[in-house]
Parts: structure tokens; sequence; C-alpha cells
């Protein structure tokens, strides 16, 4: 359990201009009590406000949290990669890379990390990967609860027999 009342989602969605058009149906896909972090950091700010309102009615019709990236408000359930003084009772998550940044995370009060990437993403073609091996030994050393990131599918999580874990891509097409 996590420093928040209600359970950590183990499914995450995370958004971006690649996916934008494809999020309703893979919205109607996850199961309820997943999450979807929205970003979408290419529209600009109206936009990316109309956008979030519409995705808001569809996730909680279905039972989908709802984490803002980038910034804190807007009703949303949660905050990503904020690092301002968090809402009570707000989930607050942080991407990490290494060990220090999962520590960093934890003292300023993250309720989770998302840590990446496990394996090659579309995002940052020929980047370094953890590896299932190197992100199994950093997340069971993390002192709050990992989300695995970066290259993930479903045959990827099982691959990696990690309970949480987040895609841009693999959840988003069928």
């Amino acid at each position: 359990m996590t420093r928040r009342q209600r359970p950590l989602p183990q499914l995450w969605l995370l958004s971006d201009a690649r996916n934008d058009a494809l999020l309703a149906r893979a919205l109607a896909r996850l199961p309820r009590g997943s999450a979807l972090v929205f970003r979408h950091y290419h529209l600009p700010a109206p936009e990316r406000r109309a956008r979030f309102a519409r995705l808001q009615r569809q996730c909680r019709a279905r039972g989908i949290a709802l984490v803002l990236a980038g910034g804190d408000g807007w009703r949303a359930d949660g905050v990503y990669n904020v690092n301002r003084r968090r809402r009570r009772g707000a989930l607050h998550l942080a991407s990490a890379h290494s060990a220090r940044q999962i520590a960093r995370a934890s003292l300023t009060g993250a309720d989770a990390v998302l840590l990446s990437p496990v394996f090659p993403t579309r995002s940052h073609p020929g980047a370094p990967v953890l590896g299932p091996m190197r992100f199994r030994l950093l997340a069971r050393l993390s002192p709050v609860p990992v989300i695995a990131l970066g290259g993930m599918d479903r045959r990827g999580a099982r691959a990696l027999r990690w309970p949480r874990w987040a895609a841009i891509d693999g959840l988003s097409h069928p």
C-alpha cells in the first residue's frame, strides 16, 4: 500500500502526440482501476485544458484515475513530475532512471516512480535501457512502489513479471 488511502493502479497509459487520436479507444479497453497520465505537451494551453476535460469525463465514467503531468489542478486525481508541494490526497508520481533518482523521488514524497526505460522505446530510439534484471534490482530496492515504463506492452509485462507497468504505444494500439 502506498502513502495514499486508495490502492495504486497496476496499469498505466501515458498520453502524447503519437497516441492522441487513439486515446478514447485505448481508455475503453483499460480495466476499471487503471490510470491515464495526461501529458499532451504538444497542445497549446487552451487546447490542452479542453482535451483534459474531455478525457476526464471518460475516465470518471470508466473508473480510471487521471493524473496531470507537469501541473497541478484541473481536479486531476494526481500529478506527475511536479516539484511543488502536493495537494492532500492527490497521487504524486515521479520519473526515475537510476537508484539516485528513485531515492530523490521518495524523499520528496512521491507515492510511486515510473522507472524507465526497461526495454527499447520509440520515444528514445537507441538510448540505453535498464533491461529486466537491472530494472527488478532497482525496483526491489526502492522505498516506494515502482511502475515499469519504456517499451512496455502486455508481452513485455509478462516477461518482466512486474505487477505495475505503463505504456504509450503498448496500450494505445489493439
